[in-house]
C-alpha cells in the first residue's frame, strides 16, 4: 500500500489542519485490556526514531501503524496492544517528536497547530496541553498528544521548534513569556 505524503502545515490553513484532524481516526486502545504477552522487542529513542531488535524501523508506514496502538499504562510504562496482545515498548523520553509548528493569529486569538514525527497533527489546546519540564539544566517542552493527560502520550518539542515557540512569546511581551492556543496560555519558561 502506498504510503500517503507527510501533511505539510506551512501550506494549510488552520481550519483545513482542523479538517485534516478530524479526518484521523484511532483504534480504541483504552478498551483494549487483554492479557500481558511480554515484550515487543521495541524501543523509541528521544530522537524519536523506532527500533526492533536494536535496528531501526526505515518503514514509515509500520512506525505510523504501531503508532496507532501506543498506549501509557497506569504505572507509566508503554505498551502496544491490540484486542488479542497486549507488548511492552521502552520509550526513552516521549514516544513522539513534535518537528513543525504552524502558528495562526495572535494573543488570545491565537492557534498553534504541530506535526509529528509520525506525520500526525495536533493542536494545542486545553485537552493538548503544552507544559515545560527542567532535565538538568535544559528545559524540555512537551505537547499532549492523546489519552488522560498526566498520564497520556506526548510529543518532546523539538528544539528547533522550541526556539520559534519562545520567539513567537517573546515577541507577545508577557512577563513570563507565554502562548495562547485555542484560547488557553501556555508558558514558556520551566516551573
Amino acid at each position: 500500500m502506498p504510503r500517503k505524503p507527510p501533511l505539510n502545515i506551512a501550506a494549510l490553513s488552520l481550519p483545513e489542519i482542523a479538517k485534516a484532524l478530524a479526518e484521523q481516526r484511532m483504534p480504541p486502545v483504552e478498551h483494549w485490556h487483554p492479557t500481558h504477552c511480554g515484550t515487543s522487542e521495541m524501543r523509541i529513542a528521544r530522537d524519536g526514531t523506532w527500533f526492533h531488535q536494536g535496528s531501526p524501523i526505515g518503514r514509515m508506514a509500520m512506525v505510523q501503524l504501531f503508532s496507532t496502538i501506543l498506549r501509557r499504562e497506569a504505572d507509566g510504562g508503554y505498551v502496544l496492544v491490540t484486542p488479542a496482545e497486549k507488548l511492552d515498548i521502552e520509550v526513552e523520553d516521549a514516544p513522539f517528536v513534535a518537528v513543525e509548528m504552524k502558528s495562526e493569529g495572535a494573543g488570545e486569538a491565537r492557534r498553534l497547530a504541530f506535526r509529528l514525527n509520525t506525520d500526525d497533527v495536533v493542536v494545542a489546546d486545553v485537552a493538548h496541553p503544552i507544559r515545560m519540564a527542567h532535565h538538568g539544566d535544559e528545559p524540555r517542552p512537551y505537547l499532549h498528544v492523546r489519552g488522560s493527560i498526566g498520564n497520556g502520550l506526548e510529543a518532546l518539542i523539538a528544539r528547533s521548534v522550541y526556539y520559534e515557540l519562545v520567539d513567537l512569546a517573546l515577541d507577545a511581551g508577557g512577563d513570563p513569556p507565554a502562548l495562547w492556543s485555542e484560547g488557553a496560555c501556555f508558558v514558556m519558561a520551566p516551573a
